[in-house]
């Protein structure tokens, strides 16, 4: 570049590209894609759709794949139930998502974005491709937006909007599906309006939330409002691979006529590459956070290089460092301590899991009482809660496992845990008084299903001062 275009203002970074200069919104009408990797996207779309569709309807152990029902506090993955006292363990996993995220920005930058955000997904390969089929292409779209209010119009854009609506409306009870389950979505759905009013606006708001996004607001999501967009200007450097213009063998660009012999840079400045931009920047002004590595660019960048005969990459995925000294992409010291610290969660997270109880028990003196002393005997009362986190109930003995003595049940005899369910049990624990030698004896009481151990705990029983 001359030395006059490098002292140019870069007037391009304090602008977007989808407000005017005036400060309006300025609609974004991106030519459809056309190569190899959005055949691959495409692909890849059309599995997510599928898989995010089907998750609610797939059941494990009889209980939903997956279910995160935050109003229960219940939380379900790959079958198994994870409560509140669990929720460590979602701690941890929540972290370690968080390194995988920064580690996956830091190599690859924006990636996620452009093929696996949902709201990318659903943005350009269902309701985008829904407007090309009502619309037309981009030229068409604008000039029906720009034109009279004609019969064509009307209808067009009615037909448009309500398959939007309804849409939009299928992809809130499926992300219901997700919090409360299907099976309690069919059940919503069966059952008189009246019993679930409440529900039935609630899906509305989260319905009129989906429209508003894929039918007016679609790109802002993705270059304004997106949080993960705005951070990721301090998580990528030189080494990132992201998409990237090749200015050392694009510029100088000038046109390409027929028969001439080109003696300026490959780039041709044809625009294809912003015209299929879904956020509508150009590339070629370098990084830019409305980037998200959708890859529409180097398909159009490609096409053009092909039919001029020229090399393709002019527009690929490369680093600063590959693109500025020809240094080939490698882990740098950071991304492999997030490596590391990743890999350490994801064994403890996993170890955690696998060691989990699906029993658990936590009992307490009942409050008031201290001991009795009767007919030859010391008891203490106490309250136990006892976890079932299995999907069935199940029937359990007490016992004690270090002191010779008894555990009499008050109320139900027969201790049957119920499935997915904190079970409250009082009980009193009698030793004989020859038995009881100190006034804190350490009890170990175990809890017996059919007579095998499935969880033991820990707890002081109390006797008189005088064994002091």
């Amino acid at each position: 570049m001359t030395e006059e275009e490098l002292l140019k203002p870069k007037t391009f970074r304090d602008t977007v590209a989808s407000v005017t200069k005036d400060n309006k919104r300025k609609w974004i009408y991106a030519v459809k894609p056309k190569g190899k990797f959005y055949n691959l996207r495409s692909l890849f779309a059309f599995f997510y759709l599928i898989v995010f569709f089907a998750i609610p309807f797939i059941k494990l152990n009889g209980r939903p794949l997956l279910m995160i029902n935050v109003v229960k506090s219940e939380f379900i993955l790959f079958g198994k139930v994870f409560w509140p006292q669990d929720f460590f363990i979602f701690a941890i996993g929540m972290v370690a998502f968080i390194i995988f995220i920064v580690l996956f920005t830091v190599i690859f930058g924006r990636l996620f974005c452009g093929w696996a955000c949902p709201q990318t997904i659903f943005m350009e390969f269902v309701f985008r491709k829904i407007e090309w089929w009502i619309e037309g292409n981009p030229a068409q779209q604008r000039k029906l937006k720009e034109g009279p209010w004609t019969g064509e119009k009307i209808f067009k854009k009615t037909l448009k909007h309500i398959i939007f609506f309804v849409l939009s409306f299928i992809i809130a009870h499926t992300f219901l599906s997700y919090i409360i389950g299907v099976d309690e979505i069919k059940k919503i759905i069966s059952e008189p309006f009246a019993d679930h009013v409440g529900m039935f606006f609630g899906l509305l708001i989260f319905t009129f939330f989906f429209y508003a996004v894929y039918a007016f607001v679609r790109d802002i999501v993705c270059t304004t409002i997106c949080p993960y967009g705005r951070l990721q200007g301090v998580m990528f450097d030189k080494d990132t691979m992201q998409i990237s213009y090749d200015y050392k063998r694009g510029e100088p660009r000038g046109h390409l006529k027929k028969g001439e012999v080109k003696t300026t840079g490959d780039c041709i400045d044809c625009h294809q590459c912003v015209v299929v931009c879904p956020t509508g920047i150009d590339i070629r002004n370098g990084v830019q956070l409305d980037c998200v590595n959708c890859t529409a660019c180097i398909d159009a960048c490609d096409a053009v290089m092909e039919k001029i005969h020229l090399p393709k990459g002019l527009i690929r995925y490369a680093s600063e460092n590959e693109l500025e000294k020809g240094k080939k992409f490698k882990l740098t010291t950071r991304a492999k301590a997030y490596v590391v610290v990743l890999l350490l969660l994801i064994g403890l997270m996993v170890s955690l899991i696998i060691t989990r109880k699906s029993i658990e028990m936590f009992i307490s003196h009942t409050k008031g009482q201290t001991y009795q002393q009767t007919q030859g005997q010391i008891s203490n009362m106490y309250d136990a809660k006892i976890y079932n986190k299995t999907n069935k109930d199940i029937p359990v003995e007490l016992r004690l496992e270090n002191v010779k003595g008894t555990i009499e049940l008050i109320g139900d005899k027969h201790s049957l845990l119920k499935k997915e369910a904190i079970n409250e049990l009082l009980f009193f624990v009698k030793i004989p008084e020859t038995e009881v030698h100190k006034h804190i004896i350490h009890l170990k009481i175990g809890v017996y299903e059919n007579g095998k151990r499935i969880e033991g705990v820990k707890t002081k029983f109390l006797g008189p001062f005088n064994y002091e």
